[in-house]
Formats: C-alpha cells, structure tokens, sequence
C-alpha cells in the first residue's frame, strides 16, 4: 500500500545548503528532520567505497589545485559517455583522503561555495557511523538510501562493488535490519546481485526519464529494454520479484496522465522520485517564476502533483522545505 505521508529523503545530505556529501550536508540533513538521507557509492583503486556524485570528481572535489594529481587527469568512457578529468579509482584511498569537497553547482548556489575545502572526502564506511550515531543521539529512526553507481563499468576496470558494499554494510551493522536501509541503483543486476549476497534491505529501481541501464545496453544491446518501457505494464510487471519498488524522474510522474505510480502501487511495488528542488532552474515549466535560475518558483506547485500522485518517498535537497510540505 502507498505511504499517506511519503518518506523524505536528504539528497545527498541537505545539499541545496552545504556542498553535497560533505559531513556538514549530512549532518545538517539530520538535524533539519529527514527520514534518511541518501549517498552515491564509488570506489578507489584499492576498494574503498567513497561517497561521492560521479567517480569523475573535478567538479565536487579541489582535485585540480593538487600539482601532484596533475598527470591523474585523462579521458574514459563511463557508461558509453566520454568523460575528461579524475577519476576515484585512479586514486588510492590515501590520496582521495587528502582531497577537499566542493560544491558542484557554485553559480546557482553560492552560498553552499562559502564552505569549499573546509571539509574532506567520506567513506561510506563514516557514513554509516554518522547516521547510526545522530539517530542514537537524536532518538529517532533514521535510514540510508544507499545508491550504487556504475557498478558495471566499475566491474569491467576489475573492481567489483558488491563485495565491498556487503563487507562495509556488515562491518557497519547495516546489513541485518538493524537500521533503515534502502538499496537503489540505475542497474538491476547489482541489485540482484546484493540481495542474492543476503542484504537486509529494500532494493528500488533508479529510472530516468530516457534512454536504458547501462548493465543491459551491455549485455543485449539494442534488444534492451529502455527505462520508458521498463515503467510500462508490462515492464512494472517483470520488476516483480526482482525489485521492491522504482524510483523515478520526476518528469515521468509529472508528465499528463501518467499512470507509473498507480500501475507500480497496483503491483505492490513503492514508488519514490527525484528530485524536488525549489529552483526554477530544476522546476518544469508551467512553475517556474521570475528572478532567474536560483531564484525558487512554485515548487508548491510542483511538489502537490507529486504528493498527489501518492509516492511513498521523495528526493529532496533543502530537507526543512520538504519536510515542511510533505509532512504538513
């Protein structure tokens, strides 16, 4: 059954306020309220889970100001996409460590670029520690969406993820119930393959609004299935049993008539989306305002057709203004 009042979910920690995955966005995020919050997983060269948006870090790190990662820099293709700059598996975890985050979008959120280099890289492994520790400390369930990213491309440079996730999710006690955990990715089988190594979690499947995953592009080429079909019947119908929801472009919900939500709940499957952000730059059309990109529109607006659709957890970057809505 669809959740009455839908999960909120810090992205990528209260990223419309502190540089996205830094301590500070988290630690913020849980403060402000969240039900969980939600990091990306990469790996370095040795097998350290990182949390970072993209293993390519340039724009999130202050990688170009180390002279000694100089000869780092290079060009790769990441799920069929060429891609120039540093890599995380490029690195050892030690020179990562020596890192500092930066905000990835500083023209349209300068504020958050006040806080550039202040703080380094985290392992998942220290995530999972502050998320264990603030929900002790502030007497509250509080949950992971843990996002896996690239695991096929990571696979083909011989770094497994999976291992390493369950080894890190073991050794932080998060992969026996013991707290909230959520497992999301734009590729099935990574999932499958996470569950089938005994992972205590719900295991939802990443949509965007084109194109089609990666793993199987891979595997079948044109014969793929692209995600638009993937939320049809018939695609929502073979998810079942391999997956316990989807997690969808907010375009597609927003979209005239659609269906996805109520076809997916029919199924018994949990319906999330991505990502509610307030700023006419990241708002559909009909709701954006005046003031420019930064400037918020009517993300009210927005956010009510989504609430209407009835989806059982929702992406947001300024978790005060999600939960705010959402909840009210």
């Amino acid at each position: 059954m669809p959740r009455r009042i839908p999960l909120v979910i810090g992205h990528r920690g209260a990223s419309g306020y502190r540089p996205e995955h830094s301590r500070a966005a988290y630690e913020l995020a849980l403060e402000m309220g969240v039900d969980a919050v939600e990091p990306d997983v990469v790996a370095t060269r040795d097998g350290v889970l990182v949390i970072r948006h993209e293993n390519e870090i340039s724009g999130t790190t202050d990688v170009a100001d180390h002279p000694e990662f100089a000869d780092r820099r290079t060009t790769k293709r990441v799920d069929g996409v060429s891609l120039t700059g540093w890599f995380t598996e490029d690195f050892t975890w030690a020179e990562l460590s020596t890192l500092r985050c930066r905000e990835r979008l500083p023209r349209l959120r300068p504020e958050n670029a006040a806080f550039d280099g202040a703080e380094p890289i985290l392992r998942l492994s220290d995530l999972l520690d502050l998320v264990r520790d603030g929900a002790r400390r502030l007497g509250r369930r509080i949950g992971i969406v843990l996002e896996v990213k690239h695991a096929t491309y990571f696979q083909s440079v011989g770094i497994d993820l999976a291992p390493l996730i369950e080894e890190d999710l073991r050794a932080g006690g998060w992969a026996q119930g013991e707290h909230p955990l959520i497992v999301e990715s734009f590729e099935s089988t990574v999932l499958g393959r996470l569950r089938e190594r005994g992972i205590a979690a719900s295991f939802v499947y990443l949509i965007e609004a084109e194109g089609g995953p990666f793993d199987l592009v891979a595997a079948l080429g044109r014969a793929a299935p692209t995600y638009r079909e993937t939320v049809g019947p018939a695609g929502l119908d073979r998810l079942v049993g391999a997956v316990d929801g989807i997690s969808v472009d907010k375009s597609l919900l927003l979209a005239r008539g659609s269906r996805i939500a109520g076809d997916a709940h029919e199924r018994g499957l949990t319906v999330f989306t991505w990502t509610c952000r307030p700023e006419n730059a990241f708002l559909s059309p009909p709701f954006r305002g005046s003031g420019g990109r930064a400037s918020f529109g009517d993300y009210e607006g927005e956010w009510a057709v989504i609430a209407d659709a009835g989806v059982d957890g929702v992406f947001v970057d300024h978790p005060d203004l999600g939960a705010a809505f959402f909840r009210g």
